[in-house]
């Protein structure tokens, strides 16, 4: 029997191509219509997968997925009506020697029968062995993490094991935007290269799995075995509950724990996260209470049985939006010997340039209550870990090596994360960073976020290697690399002696462009990327957003690391960041400098193309 090979629908953003199934979906697969919106499909053949034909801007329809007559799980899929912009695949591993029957409702009006028979999606239904997750995106990063397809979100569960940086995140198999949470996993061995595994934890009757976090259980408290990697995260239906999950082979599988849930509420509530506190001898979890503004802490001496201690928040910080995925975790001050807490905050909306963002707090924490420190007035100030409009609900891998504290985050926004110009799949994750704590001149106490260093290994052929240039209002100009589609790091340090602003500008032949201005009166650099590329697709895109230097003696040093669609501008060794999506229609290839109200001096100047990974 000839198989059907390869034929998967994709869709080249900017409106390009899609591939059409090159037999006919009959094969293996038997259609009946019910009604004006319920149809049974058969699988009658053998495949690995079913490819299930997507439309985005349909309506979702609801899959029940049968074995052997029994309700298996339910999953929202937006199948196509009119046109077919790409398939996702069903696996069908799982139901091996199993009858599989697909009982669909759709929710499209339609006047009758044969209108219903019409949709797109069914004559176009695939039974594969396999799924062609190859690019086909303009878009998609070269160095920094995304699903292989589907929709990604926040960054959860994250630990290190033996070597290996496990990534759990928020993942829809079914589609390119928000719907059906389950945990994806992809792991590294270098925060560079990504294995991609199947899915960790899939929805069951308590609902879609939300945000949480994993440890390694070295004294085996719960009683899972010692080294086990347990798992709590929330199970979301119509309320917002906490459960657990266990695994024995490093992460790949979970056991679902038959007692969940660990914690209920009677309010909303979400994204555990939790560490072994050594002083205290228990596990501490913070819990974001969502709605209310504040971050609740619990302690447990098995992972199972929670107690709750305190909350804070209320009053506090950013208000303007939910709190959600906290983090707590305590740091050195550079160069002394003085220990303080953080807590990581994320908030959305009520980022200070719009939509998403993470906040953090600076205190102590005594096993039970975290207390912020306060300013010479007496108020908790508004700390921002990164100054771009894409950098969200970022937590930390827990159990990292040599005392390190890596974090990750979600590179978007949810003002227009379901709007940007990709399809096969949506978001990336930020670059890994490292974070770390300093005294800055108004005496307050800030967190550093400086680039991982594993990605010096990133690094290719240096292009570019200026040294002690002066320049002036007329601009200088300097080519960026062409190979691997122009992604790279510039390293820029900058004396700006007298000059009033210095202004970057990394553009290319079609007059797109992003423009950093180092203004020296006001101690800030903005990041200007309204005429970046493609931008239209939403209001809220184009964008100027600005971030304190944290420098008083007019001098600057960035890293700046471009991949295809996003910017992350390191300043004075992290100690500001902004991470920003940019869309250019071609790669950008001039980085041009100049200085106004005086002169300045470029003091170096590196470029290095990016390796192929």
């Amino acid at each position: 029997m000839n198989r059907i090979r390869t034929a998967i629908a994709s869709i080249l953003m900017l409106g390009a191509f899609i591939l059409v199934p090159k037999a006919s979906s009959s094969y293996g697969v038997e259609v009946n219509h019910l009604g004006f919106n319920n149809t049974l499909v058969r699988i009658t053949g053998e495949g690995r997968y079913v490819l299930l034909p997507i439309q985005e801007s349909n309506d979702d329809a609801r899959i029940a997925i049968l074995a052997d007559g029994k309700t298996d799980r339910t999953i929202n899929v937006k199948l196509a009506k009119s046109k077919v912009d790409y398939f996702v695949p069903l696996d069908l591993a799982p139901y091996k020697g199993h009858n599989v029957l697909l009982n669909i409702v759709t929710t499209q009006d339609r006047s009758n029968i044969r209108e219903a028979e019409d949709d797109a999606c069914w004559k176009n239904i695939i039974l594969d062995d396999t799924f062609d997750t190859s690019n086909r995106e303009k878009f998609r990063p070269v160095f920094h993490h995304t699903p292989l397809y589907g929709w990604m979100n926040d960054p959860n569960g994250m630990f290190y094991k033996d070597g290996v940086w496990h990534l759990y995140y928020q993942w829809n198999p079914y589609g390119s935007k928000w719907q059906n949470m389950a945990w994806g996993h992809s792991s590294s061995k270098d925060l560079l290269t990504w294995e991609h595994h199947p899915v960790a934890i899939e929805a069951n009757g308590l609902g879609t799995v939300f945000s949480g976090s994993s440890v390694v259980d070295v004294k085996n408290t719960a009683g899972f075995g010692e080294n086990a990697v347990v798992a709590l995260y929330t199970s979301a239906d119509v309320s917002q509950i906490q459960s657990l999950a266990h695994s024995t082979d490093d992460g790949q599988r979970f056991e679902i724990y038959p007692a969940n849930p660990v914690i209920t509420l009677d309010s909303e509530a979400r994204d555990p996260n939790m560490f072994w506190d050594a002083d205290n001898n228990c596990w501490v979890l913070s819990l974001a209470h969502a709605i209310d503004h504040e971050m609740l802490f619990f302690t447990s001496p098995d992972l199972k049985d929670w107690t709750l201690q305190s909350s804070f928040g209320k009053g506090s910080g950013a208000q303007g939006g939910v709190w959600e995925c906290p983090d707590l975790f305590k740091l050195k001050v550079d160069g002394t010997d003085e220990e303080k807490w953080v807590l990581v905050c994320n908030i959305n909306p009520g980022g200070p340039f719009g939509g998403s963002a993470t906040q953090y707090f600076i205190g102590d924490f005594d096993g039970k209550t975290f207390r912020a420190d306060t300013d010479v007035s007496g108020n908790i100030p508004t700390k921002w870990m990164d100054y771009g409009k894409d950098h969200y609900a970022t937590v930390s891998w827990s159990d990292s090596p040599d005392n390190r504290r890596t974090l990750i985050g979600w590179m978007s926004n949810w003002q227009y994360a379901a709007e940007v110009p990709t399809i096969q799949y949506r978001s990336a994750n930020t670059l890994p960073r490292e974070a770390g704590l300093f005294k800055a001149a108004d005496g307050q106490i800030y967190m550093s976020s400086a680039p991982s260093p594993e990605l010096i290994a990133l690094r290719d052929r240096q292009v570019v290697k200026i040294n002690n240039k002066s320049v002036g209002k007329k601009a200088r100009e300097f080519s960026l690399p062409v190979t691997n589609d122009g992604v790279c790091e510039i390293l820029l340090d900058i004396d700006c002696k007298k000059s009033v602003s210095v202004d970057i500008k990394i553009s290319n032949k079609e007059n797109e462009c992003v423009t950093l201005i180092y203004n020296i009166p006001d101690h800030t650099l903005s990041f200007d990327r309204r005429e970046s590329g493609i931008v239209d697709f939403s209001l809220d895109f184009p964008a100027v957003t600005v971030a304190p230097t944290f420098e008083n003696d007019n001098k600057i040093a960035l890293r700046i690391f471009i991949d295809k669609s996003s910017m992350e501008v390191f300043g004075n060794d992290g100690k500001f960041v902004m991470t920003n999506l940019v869309f250019p229609t071609e790669p950008y290839s001039t980085l041009s400098i100049s200085a106004h109200g005086g002169s300045a001096k470029i003091r170096s100047l590196k470029v290095f193309s990016i390796k192929e990974l």
